[in-house]
């Protein structure tokens, strides 16, 4: 983002949000550009780490991906196993060191929301690896959770299923078909897809392990 003026206006967004998650008990770093993030996440590991990550986007394009499968890591790479030791994968990340995400959703009240299909994802963000490292794009930022799940109805799950193939309203229609009908629950009753990606819902709020989540915000989009 060449325009000094709005990336002005998106780092005071990011302050408010990052005052805000560091109030909920969790650490906060900024950076400028997606260049700066694989340094930022390199500091928060150690030599021999296990690190398992979800499926991310944000850290494919900020080159994470790269750094953690390096020789210096035990990577658990999800990728590399047959769609019937999947399920073994997800179950061995709960152990990892360092568990790499990004988020659905990052409020101005510092709430971190996330919806998931398999749910891998976000059960390991509640629990289970010793650190988890969260890296959300501007683009991520929201005010409430309100503005959160009017985000995934409209965006990233539409996006998602694109991505994924998924047979879901939203893949055709580019929106929820609850935010669409102009239903505001957030759970999405009409979704009978057993493709749906939708199927649990996290917000993680104040933690009672301090520091055990770090966001990383950085000041371009990225992800969905």
């Amino acid at each position: 983002m060449n325009d000094e003026n709005v990336k002005h206006i998106i780092k005071k967004r990011m302050e408010k949000a990052g005052k805000a998650l560091e109030k909920n008990n969790m650490a906060v770093y900024y950076a400028d550009t997606k260049e700066d993030v694989p340094a930022i996440v390199k500091s928060l590991l150690k030599p021999g780490d296990v690190i398992a990550c979800g499926g991310t986007m944000t850290a494919a394009q900020c080159g994470v991906m790269e750094l953690i499968k390096s020789s210096e890591y035990g990577f658990i790479d999800r990728t590399a196993v047959p769609p019937e030791q999947i399920k073994e994968v997800y179950r061995k990340s709960f152990c990892a060191d360092a568990y790499i995400t990004s988020a659905n959703a990052v409020t101005e009240n510092g709430e971190l929301y996330n919806v998931d299909g398999n749910s891998n994802r976000i059960a390991a963000i509640a629990y289970g690896p010793d650190s988890v490292i969260v890296i959300a794009g501007c683009n991520k930022l929201v005010k409430n959770l309100d503005e959160a799940i009017a985000r995934v109805k409209t965006i990233a799950a539409p996006a998602n299923t694109k991505r994924l193939d998924c047979a879901t309203y939203c893949k055709e229609k580019g929106e929820c078909m609850s935010f669409a009908s102009g239903d505001s629950a957030e759970m999405t009753a009409g979704c009978e897809s057993d493709a749906r990606i939708c199927c649990n819902y996290l917000v993680s709020a104040h933690q009672r392990h301090k520091n055990r989540i770090k966001v990383i915000l950085v000041a371009e989009s990225l992800g969905y």
